[in-house]
Formats: structure tokens, C-alpha cells, sequence
């Protein structure tokens, strides 16, 4: 086997081969007990303290479904445009790794609880393109290991594994896509909107806060190159453990390259695991992944089958919430903004918040520019989504009616937002400890345009001359000289009535 360590560029690549993607993505449900067994879910324990002879494996210990965690699978079966299944049954998914305490894994294999379904996706243009559901399947999770002492905490390298159990037995929900054809040059920016619109529609449920960030939405990208759109399918990769939106569309691009300049160099594709490098968006082997691996899965003897009454899923699909692309078209129109920049909103993660921020109060426009100025600057900088910073829509909505009120401009509200991320507290405590209103009082306006004018008597006179655009100069003297805290608007008004001048 040939080991190709170049790339072939993107645009020669998709020129020579046509791409064929598969997703697979792993979401973790918010239940407060686990998948079988009544130990918490809750984060942050310690080691193996959320544990017990069923989650363990530990002969005699009998599993409980967990009934949440159905309800959950119909939910997102039903928002995915799913069928339901009428009677469906968890199989032992067979195989030894150390942080399966059974052995096995119980899962669904033949028989998923919701199967051929399909979500729209809009990408960043607004072209709508369909992606079709296989299957989503209910599970279990594994345990975690920690390599120790090696460089990059993998295996390889390391001199021990330490073991922690309490993720074991946690419900998990696998969707995975048929075979997304025809997305050509654009397949990673379809495989990026397809998870990002899917960790919408999870968290629009409200089964899982699905952030990625905590592994608690994983995704495999499966990606294989073919000749043309005739062509038989070639031979696919598996990119495993994908934990970002850009992460995704890196990852497709990157293996797109790979297999172009290993197909391109007449060499042949090996069928194998791929690790993800979040450094550089490159891929590095695992393991082989031959199709004839035997799970040998069979019917879980512990469990009774599951056969969700036609009424139940029927009340549940009437008591589903406003799917995320129907209600950001509703806002948009509400918003009155353009298709570019309801995009860019949802790029930043700022829908909710901006949501949240008019239902406390603040105008729509005045809420989105906050968010989608000086707080996704913020949170760009720190590497976090907008709603992951440290202050409230109430108190962005807060910032903004002291703007509106006349109490700050926008330079001192900037300082604001500032001090509330800095932990200094509330809006009004903010401006109270940093002395940041706005300079109200007439008389210490009048006298400082007078002490500008005085200053100034050349750009004065330009002004009462016809030019009236100097009059910035002016304004902007005024505020130097009250640190910025006047309102500009009644300083340009009081100069231009203190030399006699009109504005039209």
C-alpha cells in the first residue's frame, strides 16, 4: 500500500471526481437517569461514582428502558420526517473494547425505531437541498478512556488508560443519512448546514442541549470519490468523532483532496476509521474497517420490544414545536432582514438570544446590532458561540433602552457590554461604578460647544461659510472634551445653532 501524503487541490479534484458523502451523527439525549438503568446523567462526578451492576454489566443485573428516552427518539423521528415503527427491538452489537464493561452494546440493528425520513437544508445563498434519512436508531453510550503519558493523549504513545464508566449506559440517538448525492463542489458546506440545521431541530426539541463542544453531538463523515454521477460508488472513508460545525466541512474537504490525489496517482483507497486533527483539518488512519465485520448482533434477550401506540406518536407529533427553518422564515419577515443576514444570525449562534432580548424589551434592530456586532466580536475573539458569553438578553435588552432612553450612546453602551462580561455586574451597576452616562446637563454642553467654537474659529467659520459637513471637527472636539460622554446628535444641534446655521 501506497501512502499519499500530498493533496490535490480542491478545484482539480471535484474537476476529475464526483463525491458521495454519508453523515452519521451521535447525540447524546438530556435524560436525567441513563438508557437502562437509574444512574444519573448529571456531568462533572467523579470517576466511575455513577455506576451500577446493570450499567456494568454485571451478571444477573437486568435493563429497564428508559422511557424518556423513547419519547425523545419518536420526537426527533418525527421532526426528521420519519416513519415510526410500529414494533421495533435492541439488539447486542458484540465486540471487546475496555470501555464497553458488557462486552456489548445495546443498540438497534435491523429493526430502527424510525426509518426513512429526510431534512431540507439552506445553504448560504439560500438553495435548498434535501438530505435523506436512512435511519435514527436509539443506543447506548460507552465508557471513556484517558491515555496517559503520551503527547497527544491517544493511545499511541501512551504508558496507561485509565477508565471512567459513568458515560456508560447514557441514551444515545445515531442518524444516520442515505447516500447524499449531487452536492458536488459544495458537499462540505452541505455537510456542514445538514448538522448545523440538525443540532437546530435536537435543540428546538428540547431532548438535548446538543452542543458539540461537550461531545454531546459527535459526527462520523463518511466520504467516498467516484468517476462521475453514474459511476458506482467508490470505496469510503470514515472520519470519526467530529465535534464542530467547521470541523465537519473541514473534514470532508480535506478527505475529498486526499482520495483525489490517491485516486489521481493510481493508487486505491484503503476502507478504514480516520482521526479528525482539529490543528491543521487534516485526517490521520485508525483502524481497517472491512464491510465483513461481524457484530454478530442479535435480539437482546433482557428487553421487550418496543411497539409505540399509533396514538401516542400521533399526540407527539401534534406537540411538536415550530421547526427551526419555518420559525427563522417567520422572523425574518418579522425582523424585516434579508436572507443573507438572517444566514449570518444563525451563523453566530444568535438567534435565541436576539429572541430573547426583544421578548425583554429591546427593538428588533436594536437587538440584533448588539449581538451581531459588539458581542459576536466577543465571542469571536474568545473562540465561543454569542449565547455561551457571560451576560443575559435581559440585560443586553437593558443596554439597550438606556440607548434609546438617552442615557448612553453607543461608544458608552460598547463599555457597558464591557464591564457586564468583565463580571463588574448589572448594566446599571456598570455605568454607576464606571461614571458612564451620558452628559445631559445643558449648561456643561453649551459650554463646551462654546469652548470648541472658541478654539476652532477657522473651522467655525467654514461652517457658517456654507460648509456645514466641518461640523464634525466640532462634534468630535466636544466629546474629547466630555470623554465621550454626550450625546453627538445634540452637540452637532447646539453648535450649528450657536453659529446660525441650518442643517438643510
Amino acid at each position: 500500500m501506497t501512502t499519499f501524503t500530498e493533496l490535490l487541490s480542491y478545484e482539480d479534484a471535484l474537476a476529475s471526481f464526483d463525491p458521495v458523502m454519508g453523515l452519521e451523527v451521535h447525540v447524546e439525549l438530556g435524560t436525567r437517569t441513563k438508557m437502562f438503568c437509574g444512574c444519573s446523567t448529571e456531568l462533572g462526578a467523579d470517576p466511575n461514582s455513577q455506576t451500577c451492576p446493570v450499567c456494568l454489566g454485571l451478571p444477573g443485573a437486568l435493563p429497564v428502558v428508559n422511557a424518556i428516552g423513547i419519547e425523545s427518539a419518536i420526537k426527533i423521528g418525527l421532526a426528521l420526517n420519519c416513519e415510526i415503527a410500529e414494533w421495533c427491538r435492541f439488539a447486542r452489537k458484540n465486540y471487546f473494547y475496555p470501555d464497553m464493561p458488557k462486552n456489548f452494546q445495546t443498540s438497534q440493528y435491523d429493526e430502527p425505531i424510525a426509518f426513512n425520513g429526510f431534512l431540507d437544508v439552506q445553504l448560504e445563498d439560500g438553495e435548498i437541498f434535501r438530505v435523506e434519512i436512512e435511519r435514527a436508531h436509539m443506543e447506548e453510550d460507552t465508557g471513556k478512556s484517558l491515555h496517559v503519558g503520551g503527547a497527544t493523549g491517544r493511545i499511541h504513545g501512551a504508558s496507561h488508560s485509565l477508565l471512567d464508566y459513568n458515560r456508560a449506559g447514557i441514551p444515545l440517538i445515531e442518524i444516520v443519512t442515505k447516500p447524499i448525492e449531487g452536492a458536488g463542489v459544495r458537499a462540505p458546506e452541505v455537510a456542514k448546514a445538514y448538522v448545523a440545521e440538525l443540532r437546530e431541530v435536537i435543540k428546538a426539541l428540547g431532548v438535548s442541549e446538543a452542543r458539540m463542544d461537550k461531545g454531546q453531538m459527535r459526527c462520523d463523515v463518511n466520504l467516498s470519490l467516484r468517476p462521475g454521477p453514474e459511476a458506482p460508488f467508490g470505496t469510503r472513508s470514515e472520519t470519526k468523532n467530529v465535534n464542530s460545525l467547521r470541523s465537519v466541512e473541514r473534514a470532508a474537504r480535506f478527505e475529498i483532496q486526499r482520495h483525489a490525489a490517491v485516486l489521481s496517482s493510481g493508487g486505491s483507497i484503503v476502507q478504514e476509521t480516520r482521526h479528525f486533527h482539529e490543528e491543521d483539518g487534516s485526517t490521520t488512519a485508525g483502524r481497517i474497517k472491512d464491510n465483513a465485520e461481524d457484530y454478530r448482533y442479535f435480539p437482546e434477550p433482557d428487553l421487550v420490544p418496543v411497539a409505540p401506540a399509533r396514538t401516542w406518536v400521533e399526540e407527539l407529533r401534534a406537540g411538536l414545536p415550530e421547526m427551526p427553518r419555518v420559525r427563522r422564515n417567520r422572523l425574518r419577515e418579522e425582523w424585516g432582514v434579508t436572507e443573507h443576514d438572517m444566514q449570518s444570525i444563525l451563523n453566530a449562534g444568535a438567534v435565541d438570544s436576539i429572541v430573547a432580548t426583544i421578548e425583554a424589551g429591546a427593538d428588533p434592530a436594536a437587538a440584533r446590532k448588539w449581538w451581531m456586532g459588539e458581542l459576536a466580536r466577543n465571542a469571536n475573539e474568545q473562540g465561543v458561540v454569542v449565547d455561551e458569553l457571560p451576560i443575559t438578553p435581559a440585560q443586553v435588552a437593558r443596554v439597550a433602552a438606556l440607548v434609546a432612553a438617552g442615557e448612553l450612546n453607543d461608544k458608552l453602551a460598547r463599555q457597558v457590554l464591557e464591564g457586564v462580561l468583565a463580571g463588574e455586574g448589572s448594566p446599571d451597576e456598570v455605568v454607576e461604578k464606571r461614571g458612564l452616562k451620558v452628559v445631559s446637563d445643558e449648561g456643561a454642553l453649551g459650554a463646551a460647544v462654546d469652548e470648541a467654537i472658541a478654539g476652532n474659529a477657522a473651522i467655525a467659520d467654514k461652517i457658517r461659510g456654507g460648509k456645514v459637513a466641518a461640523v464634525g471637527a466640532l462634534v468630535g472636539a466636544v466629546m474629547k472634551t466630555t470623554r465621550g460622554q454626550a450625546d453627538a446628535a445634540r452637540v452637532k444641534e447646539l453648535i450649528l445653532e450657536r453659529l446660525g446655521v441650518s442643517e438643510g
